[in-house]
């Protein structure tokens, strides 16, 4: 491993080390700082193979990702509270300071998507879908205008927010649906849908995330897309890492990793037909 690499990975630590030590993870001027350091730091070019780590940065990866995870969690709360508490809230997203990502996102997740539809779908699936769900409220806005969105999420409190968000828009609401439901029991109703999106913390360990993927391929229809949020490079010590090997079931049709401010690996896969 090259100095620049240990250099990046001993950062990286000594911010778990100062996160790890915080009372709490709401949004504050500290915690603010330390994620902003640590997303900075992570966008590094220097290639890092998370593999090849030794236990003791494995370990705190692991650590590290699930604290990222309960600190996206409270952004996205605080914002949705925030943004809800308008007349019109949808007039007031721009405000969520990762919205421009979220919109270079989503225009990637599309244009791979429209390559491989042959049709625009009717149905959609966005598994893990927050207080904030601005991905679909993105994607239903500005690309896919017709198309119904269906947003699972084990909790209802973010559900509710959800809804408050886009209850004022008489147009979006009629296609944005919200459902509180831990999706390794949801079954049959998924085959309805053309394509799922799972959201790149639903799993958030390998274990955890084969399981969703392996219940996702034994209930949806032969043919649907399976739209995945994963991580590359050093932007693994931010997000679970999706390996194709764990997507028994599917074929990998596209892979995206991003080089500019995007955060996310975008993968798309199509479960493959029966027989």
């Amino acid at each position: 491993m090259g100095c620049q690499e240990e250099l990046l990975i001993e950062k990286v630590c000594e911010i778990y080390d100062k996160l790890s030590r915080l009372e709490n993870l709401n949004p504050s001027k500290q915690v603010n700082s330390l994620f902003t350091q640590l997303v900075h730091t992570c966008m590094s070019q220097c290639h890092i193979e998370i593999t090849k780590l030794n236990e003791r940065v494995q370990a705190i990866r692991c650590k590290l990702i699930k604290l990222c995870g309960k600190a996206e969690g409270l952004l996205e709360i605080h914002f949705a509270t925030l943004i809800g508490s308008h007349d019109k809230p949808l007039n007031h997203i721009k405000i969520f300071p990762y919205y421009s990502n979220y919109l270079k996102l989503s225009q990637v997740e599309f244009s791979m998507l429209n390559k491989i539809c042959s049709r625009v779908p009717k149905h959609i699936a966005f598994v893990g879908s927050g207080p904030l769900p601005l991905t679909s409220i993105i994607l239903a806005t500005n690309h896919l205008r017709t198309t119904c969105f269906h947003n699972f999420d084990i909790d209802p409190s973010a559900n509710a927010k959800a809804i408050q968000l886009v209850s004022s828009d008489s147009e979006l609401s009629k296609r944005m649906f919200f459902h509180t439901a831990d999706i390794m029991n949801v079954s049959s109703s998924l085959k309805q849908y053309e394509v799922v999106f799972l959201a790149a913390l639903v799993g958030m360990d390998r274990e955890e995330k084969v399981r969703v993927i392996k219940h996702l391929a034994d209930h949806i229809a032969p043919g649907t897309l399976l739209l995945m949020r994963s991580a590359n490079g050093a932007r693994a010590f931010l997000y679970p890492v999706i390996d194709p090997c764990d997507l028994q079931g599917f074929e990998i049709l596209s892979v995206f990793h991003p080089s500019d401010d995007v955060i996310n690996s975008v993968i798309i896969a199509r479960k493959h037909s029966q027989g």
